[in-house]
C-alpha cells in the first residue's frame, strides 16, 4: 500500500498532460485535467529503491519486460516528462553517483567492444528500418517533403558543402559507417576519400559497395581505431555521431586527434548529439542496453576542447528539430517491422529498441538534447572560405 501511495504522488506530478495510470490492483486514476492522452498500466509493484536511484532504467526494464504497458504515444509521454518541472523522471540528483560507477573506461579493446555489441548487431537489422543509403544520424531536412532517403543524401551533400571542398584533395571520416559519405565525396566531389571504423558489419558493407561501384582507387576503408592513423594527413575531416562514443575523459584526445590529422589550413567539420544544458550525459537505460560506453558532451565542452585542440571555429549550427523529425521517420519504419524483429531477436529486444527510438524523439522535442555541426579551420576561422555563409545553402536554393 504505501509503494502505491508513495508512486501516486510522484506520478500526479510527473507529466505536464493529464494520464491515465491503472495500477498492478487493477485500480485506475487520472493525473491532470481533461482527457487523458496515454494510459500506462503497472501490472507488477516497481521496487521503490532502484526507481529512486535509476528511475529511467528501472521503467525502461519493466517496459522491456511487460511489467510496465503503455496505450499512446511513448515519444508524447516522455516529452511531457522532460517539460514538467521537477518531475522525478528528470531529477538526476538520486541517480548520478550510480552512473558514475556505470561508466567505464575507453581503451582502444573497451571501445571496440562497445563499437561491437552497437553496430554489429547485424546489417540486416538496420536494413529494416534505415533508408536505402544505411545513414544512421540525424538526416537534413531541406523541404518538409521530402523523404527519409532524400533527407538523408541532403545531409550528406549539406555537410560536403560546408567543407567548401576542392577537387582531388584529400579527405577522412572518422566513424564512416556504411560508407555513403565517402562514397558520395569522391563520386560527386572529386575527393580522395578515406574512412575508418571499428565495425566489422560496416566495414564489410562499406568495402562491398566500393567494389560495386569500382571505386578501389578513390575509396579507402580502414577497419581499425580512429587512434591508430599513422603518417597520414588530410585536406578534410568529417565526422559524423562519433564523438558521442569516445567518453567523457577522450574527448580532448579525439579533438587533438582531428587537428593531427588535418593539414595548415585544413577543415573539419564535426556532427553530433550535444546538450546545450549542464546535465549528466549519460541515461542508465541507454548506457546498458544500446550505446554502451556512450556520453553526450554539452556544447561548452565541446566548444573548450576545440579551442584547447588549436582549432578555430567556423560556424556552429544547432539542427535538434532535423534530428526528431529523423526518429519520427525510424520509428514508423520501425514499427512496420516490429514483429519481425521480435521473431528474430526477442520482445524485449524489440520493446527496448522502440523505447530508444520514442524517448530519443521525445528528448530532442523537448530540447533535453540537440545535433550540433561544428565547422572549424587548423588556422585562422574562415580561411579559404567565402566571405558569407551562402555558399553552405547554395545547393538548396
Amino acid at each position: 500500500m504505501l509503494e502505491k501511495t508513495v508512486l501516486s504522488k510522484l506520478l500526479a506530478n510527473a507529466f505536464d498532460m493529464p494520464v491515465m495510470v491503472t495500477y498492478w490492483d487493477g485500480k485506475t486514476e487520472n493525473y491532470g485535467e481533461g482527457l487523458p492522452k496515454v494510459h500506462i498500466k503497472l501490472n507488477k509493484k516497481l521496487d521503490m529503491k532502484t526507481l529512486a536511484k535509476m528511475p529511467t532504467l528501472t521503467l525502461s526494464e519493466a517496459y522491456m519486460s511487460r511489467d510496465i504497458e503503455i496505450e499512446g504515444s511513448i515519444q508524447e509521454l516522455i516529452a511531457s516528462a522532460y517539460r514538467k518541472s521537477g518531475s522525478f523522471l528528470t531529477n538526476q540528483s538520486g541517480f548520478k553517483g550510480t552512473l558514475t560507477k556505470m561508466m567505464h573506461g575507453h581503451d582502444k579493446q573497451s571501445s571496440k567492444e562497445d563499437i561491437h555489441s552497437h553496430y554489429d548487431i547485424g546489417n540486416d537489422f538496420y536494413n529494416k528500418w534505415l533508408d536505402k543509403t544505411m545513414t544512421y544520424s540525424a538526416a537534413y531536412w531541406a523541404r518538409d517533403d521530402m523523404t527519409l532517403e532524400e533527407a538523408q543524401v541532403a545531409k550528406v551533400h549539406h555537410i560536403l558543402d560546408k567543407l567548401h571542398a576542392e577537387p582531388g584533395k584529400k579527405l577522412l571520416d572518422i566513424g564512416s559507417g556504411w560508407g555513403t559519405l565517402i562514397i558520395t565525396a569522391a563520386q560527386e566531389y572529386g575527393l580522395d576519400a578515406y574512412g575508418v571504423t571499428l565495425s566489422e558489419e560496416q566495414y564489410a558493407l562499406t568495402q562491398e559497395r566500393v567494389k560495386e561501384l569500382g571505386l578501389e582507387d578513390k575509396v579507402h576503408v580502414m577497419l581499425m581505431d580512429y587512434r591508430d592513423i599513422k603518417d597520414m594527413q588530410f585536406d578534410y575531416i568529417i565526422s559524423v555521431g562519433m564523438f558521442e562514443h569516445v567518453g567523457k575523459e577522450n574527448l580532448g584526445e579525439y579533438f587533438k586527434k582531428v587537428a593531427e590529422y588535418l593539414v595548415p589550413n585544413g577543415r573539419a567539420l564535426i556532427h553530433g548529439i550535444t546538450g546545450q544544458h549542464y546535465g549528466a550525459g549519460v541515461d542508465p537505460f541507454i548506457q546498458k542496453y544500446i550505446f554502451p560506453g556512450g556520453y553526450i558532451p554539452n556544447i561548452a565542452e565541446n566548444v573548450t576542447h576545440i579551442m584547447e585542440a588549436g582549432l578555430q571555429m567556423d560556424d556552429i549550427e544547432p539542427l535538434r528539430r532535423h534530428y526528431q523529425k529523423t526518429l519520427e521517420a525510424w520509428t514508423a519504419n520501425y514499427h512496420n517491422v516490429y514483429d519481425e524483429t521480435i521473431a528474430e531477436h526477442g520482445e524485449p529486444f524489440a520493446r527496448a529498441w522502440d523505447l530508444y527510438l520514442q524517448g530519443s524523439a521525445a528528448s530532442f522535442e523537448a530540447g533535453n538534447i540537440d545535433v550540433i555541426q561544428f565547422l572549424m579551420t587548423k588556422g585562422p576561422a574562415g580561411q579559404g572560405l567565402p566571405m558569407t555563409r551562402a555558399f553552405m545553402t547554395a545547393r538548396e536554393a
